[in-house]
């Protein structure tokens, strides 16, 4: 059976959507096509990669590559549409009204990040938000199912008469396992603790900057894209930024060597309504490469964190608390060994994406037997 997955938005090889989703699928048997924005032609791993021309605008993004994502679907003429992005939603509308099955996957929560834009007077924003989110729902309930990346997103389509599964982003088992830590748990002085992941205000850099002036002998690798580029000379004149090892955005492969350096990383995410239902990615792979995780103390997070006993929760907006999480970490070494152990414990036997993928399968089998 012939599917196809469709993002504007997204890199063609992003973790969700090709290495996860897409790769397997087609090791599952289906023949799978994946139209991305600014991708080039090629089958990889089995997926058949097609490249529609990327208009860099936000307007062009919007309409021109979308029709193009549009155009490019109807010559695959595939059984079943998946696409990634709500931007895509009125291309969804239009293959369903052609007689194709068509699935949602909404990976985050639109109508909570509307709430966040602070750049946009705050009745503007609930207006905003509220229509977005009602169009969302009328689109929706006229898709053959929705996918969600998190249990907490998924509430929003569950009175809907299609199916609604959550399929979270675990990591894959193994791939980011450390057998050997080259960190300085040998004999060298300097400790080193990672943040990895997208650089942003939002997501808590600056203070954790700020956490890193009040710690002797640690530093911090942080690797990530920044985003807006100007906020990287923000944080260049923080105080904190000499115990700051920046890599930048890195190759996925790079990552096993940063987390085998470190003693602990760090998700100390600023409690805004996206953020505090959130599974953040970076958490479960933590977890997966046998260290300690540091995260914000929202209730899930902690939740997730106490209950598998794999780390610690501080108040975000503390530079104090997060040093001192910090430090404890690199002061008890047997105990961080055992909340590294306990996390890589939590993914092998649940939080992977080996048993997510599971889920995917249930939902094209229920889709095509319907």
């Amino acid at each position: 059976m012939k599917i196809c997955h469709l993002t504007s938005a997204h890199p063609p090889y992003d973790i969700r959507i090709f290495h996860k989703e897409c790769v397997s699928l087609a090791e599952q048997g289906y023949s799978v096509f994946l139209i991305c924005a600014g991708a080039e032609n090629e089958v990889k791993k089995g997926v058949n990669i097609l490249g529609v021309k990327k208009n860099n605008s936000r307007f062009g993004r919007m309409f021109i590559t979308v029709w193009r994502v549009y155009k490019k679907a109807l010559e695959v003429d595939a059984e079943l549409y998946h696409f990634h992005d709500p931007e895509l939603m009125l291309v969804g509308l239009l293959l369903k009204q052609k007689g194709k099955k068509v699935i949602y996957d909404v990976h985050e929560d639109v109508p909570k990040q509307i709430l966040n834009k602070h750049w946009i007077s705050n009745p503007m924003r609930l207006f905003i938000s509220a229509i977005y989110k009602k169009s969302e729902n009328y689109c929706a309930a006229r898709f053959s199912a929705v996918v969600t990346a998190t249990p907490s997103i998924k509430i929003r389509f569950t009175d809907f008469k299609i199916p609604a599964y959550t399929v979270n982003n675990f990591p894959f088992l193994n791939e980011l396992k450390t057998e050997k830590k080259i960190s300085s748990k040998d004999n060298s002085t300097i400790k080193y603790v990672c943040y990895l992941g997208g650089i942003s205000e939002v997501r808590g850099l600056t203070y954790l900057v700020k956490a890193m002036a009040l710690l002797d002998n640690c530093k911090l690798i942080m690797a990530g894209k920044c985003s807006p580029e100007n906020y990287l000379s923000e944080l260049q004149n923080t105080e904190g930024w000499h115990n700051i090892i920046y890599k930048g955005l890195v190759q996925r492969g790079e990552l096993s060597e940063i987390l085998a350096q470190s003693e602990a990383g760090i998700v100390t995410f600023l409690p805004i309504p996206n953020h505090i239902d959130a599974q953040p990615n970076k958490m479960f792979e933590y977890m997966s490469s046998g260290i300690p995780v540091i995260s914000s103390d929202f209730p899930l997070w902690k939740e997730i964190i106490l209950k598998n006993n794999c780390g610690m929760c501080v108040e975000p907006t503390n530079p104090k608390a997060i040093a001192e999480a910090i430090q404890y970490i690199i002061d008890n070494t047997e105990r961080a060994k055992e909340m590294g152990n306990n996390g890589l414990k939590s993914v092998t036997e649940k939080y992977n994406w080996e048993s997510e993928k599971v889920k995917l399968f249930d939902l094209y089998n229920q889709i095509f037997n319907s």
